[in-house]
């Protein structure tokens, strides 16, 4: 005859499966402009605890170093998730209502990216030249302390913020990765 302590646990474990939240299916996630590994931990798992985890399982040697567009596996294994709003694809809501909440969510995202933007953007500024546009250090100019090759002759500010944000967005993603790497390195 099974033991009363038994039936409860074992009623308790079935209840808890039952009733479980976790996610168990990996998850396929497209890295948007401004993302960082912190970020998409914390969209997904509620924290940044799982930064290294997801660098592992997507092979990616340098966190600081994700681009927009980039496919990246997030895998549950178990662990407890927290559904991102973006990735929601079975709903009852029909096709129009869940537009206007991506639109919403998307709009939301970009202006805490734009602030969170500009910030790491001034912190660079300031630690490159003190955020002056006539800053050189005998080869770098301007604020961002860029080569001149790439400014092409012109000095202009307008052409140092055009160029500054070309270069970042192509080599790395965002200002906050390119904020990242200097941190890490001392240089952008």
């Amino acid at each position: 005859m099974k033991s009363l302590k038994t039936i409860i646990f074992g009623s308790t474990f079935a209840l808890g499966l039952l009733f479980s939240t976790t996610v168990l299916a990996d998850s396929v996630y497209t890295v948007k402009p401004g993302d960082t590994l912190s970020s998409i931990s914390t969209e997904f798992f509620g924290s940044n605890n799982n930064i290294d985890q997801i660098a592992k399982d997507n092979n990616i040697s340098n966190i600081n170093l994700i681009h927009p567009g980039q496919e990246l596996t997030i895998k549950t294994d178990g662990r407890a998730t927290v559904a991102p709003a973006e990735t929601t694809k079975e709903t009852s809501q029909p096709v129009q209502e869940q537009q206007e909440v991506q639109q919403e969510v998307q709009q939301e995202a970009s202006t805490s990216t734009s602030a969170t933007t500009s910030s790491a953007k001034e912190w660079i500024a300031q630690k490159e030249s003190g955020g002056d546009y006539n800053a050189t250090n005998g080869y770098h100019i301007g604020r961002y302390q860029l080569d001149p090759s790439y400014l092409n002759g012109d000095y202009s500010p307008a052409n140092q913020e055009k160029v500054a944000d070309e270069y970042v967005a192509g080599r790395y993603g965002s200002w906050e990765n390119a904020q990242a790497f200097w941190m890490n390195n001392g240089w952008y």
